[in-house]
């Protein structure tokens, strides 16, 4: 173990100050991003009764819309995050997103619809990103997949969280039969339920925005809640990282954009999130299909594949920092989370066995992420970091729109999911066999002590 970080008591405080303070604020926000542009999956089940013409076809495109918008502006957003401030850009993302993911309420029309998913990406670009980078400016590498497990199993949690209270707020509006009597539901303040959960989780995000503002700190020399002992540890630790992995010269941005291990990540991001996202949007709507049960029942069920994909994270980014091992622990998650996903269709009929391929597939895409999202700060440092990493998510996000779209595409054709189900398990597949292809992130060999 380096001495540094063994023997350094300021250090090992400005690291746990530094967890304690930073990531339960980057939690929350991304709890709330990732409820923000995923709603649309619960909002969806009554909401295509309200208004015509909403097919899964439509849902599917203008869920993907969002990552249209999101793919225009995350490479500069993430460079404003290294070169300009993350407290300030975070502000003032989550303080665009949470208004508009609120005036989804007031969609009419597909095209409105369209529009809103497509701005709503606009405003969230940058975010997950730029957290990523604003990571690297806090913590050494020996923490780092540890620190990104903590803000990613933020996705797993919204997961957990969202689906009971938007099922709440989905029953404004509506009538329901309850042992053999008819209850009958006001809308409130004129709106139905499936507006209100829009407007009630957009609502967080603008008051989330004004916090970051005042909480966030953009560096450790900046930082009043550190002692002056406790920076120049934290620092002069960063700073010879950056140091070692920059020998040389230094590449540019442009240069890391054309970089090939930057591209190949770019596209095994671009197949894993065709396959999560599909599934996520269209995991509620597939199960309502199959087993036609009632809302009540089923926002209980896909509570649960977020819980092991939790679970999954934490652990990764435990073992993936405890081994310094990256690359198994970003393929074999993938590759797991494809193969019961491909054996989801054949357990139809058998809704435990269903539930329990998508448990292990969620947990496949998400449990990958810390130890995959480690791998550009293995060869890029600066600013070439923070264009790489903003470029990755950026056209990796583009299967956003690809997975949710082909969905619905496929349903509204063949009337049946199994067939995007099935391309879906091919792309992760793909991603896997990339991530371990691409030989980054091996283990790495003991340090040699010196002798004396």
């Amino acid at each position: 173990m380096n001495d540094s970080l063994a023997d350094n008591p300021a250090l090992d405080r400005a690291r746990r100050k530094a967890y304690w303070r930073l990531l339960p604020l980057l939690f929350i926000c991304y709890v709330i991003a990732y409820v923000d542009r995923s709603n649309v999956s619960i909002a969806k089940l009554t909401m295509t009764k309200d208004l015509p013409g909403f097919t899964d076809k439509v849902i599917g495109y203008g869920a993907g819309m969002f990552f249209i918008g999101y793919f225009l502006l995350e490479i500069p957003g993430t460079l404003l995050v290294e070169r300009w401030s993350a407290r300030k850009w975070i502000s003032r993302i989550m303080i665009t997103w949470g208004i508009m993911a609120a005036l989804t309420a007031l969609v009419k029309t597909p095209a409105h619809f369209y529009g809103v998913r497509f701005l709503l990406g606009l405003a969230e670009a940058g975010f997950f990103p730029g957290v990523i980078v604003y990571l690297t400016h806090w913590f050494p590498s020996r923490d780092r997949s540890r620190a990104l497990a903590y803000f990613f199993v933020a996705t797993p949690f919204a997961q957990m969280l969202s689906p009971k209270i938007s099922n709440a707020l989905l029953k404004i509006g509506t009538s329901e039969t309850v042992n053999g009597v008819l209850v009958q539901r006001p809308e409130f303040l004129g709106l139905e339920g499936w507006q209100w959960v829009y407007i009630f989780w957009g609502i967080p995000a603008v008051i989330l925005g004004v916090v970051v503002f005042f909480m966030l700190t953009d560096r450790p020399g900046e930082a009043r809640w550190l002692t002056a002992e406790e920076r120049d540890a934290l620092e002069g630790e960063l700073e010879k990282e950056k140091a070692t992995r920059a020998r040389g010269r230094r590449m540019t941005v442009f240069e890391a954009l054309r970089h090939p291990k930057v591209l190949l990540l770019a596209l095994a991001y671009f197949c894993i999130v065709t396959g999560s996202y599909g599934v996520e949007f269209f995991m509620p709507s597939i199960l309502k299909d199959w087993y036609d049960m009632s809302l009540d029942k089923l926002t209980w069920l896909i509570i649960l594949p977020p819980t092991l994909a939790l679970a999954g994270q934490l652990f990764v980014g435990w073992n993936s920092d405890r081994l310094k091992e990256r690359r198994y622990h970003a393929t074999l998650p993938i590759l797991l989370g494809a193969l019961a996903l491909g054996l989801a269709p054949l357990t139809r009929g058998h809704l435990g066995w269903t539930v329990v391929c998508f448990m292990v597939a969620f947990a496949g895409f998400k449990a990958y992420m810390p130890a995959f999202w480690a791998l550009p700060s293995l060869f890029l440092t600066e600013a070439a970091a923070a264009g790489s990493i903003g470029l990755i998510n950026s056209i990796g996000n583009l299967g956003g729109y690809l997975g949710p779209s082909l969905l619905g595409e496929v349903k509204t054709i063949t009337g049946s999911y199994v067939g995007g189900i099935y391309y879906l398990c091919f792309s992760m597949t793909l991603a896997g066999i990339i991530i371990f292809f691409l030989g980054l992130g091996a283990k790495e060999p003991p340090a040699k002590n010196p002798k004396t």
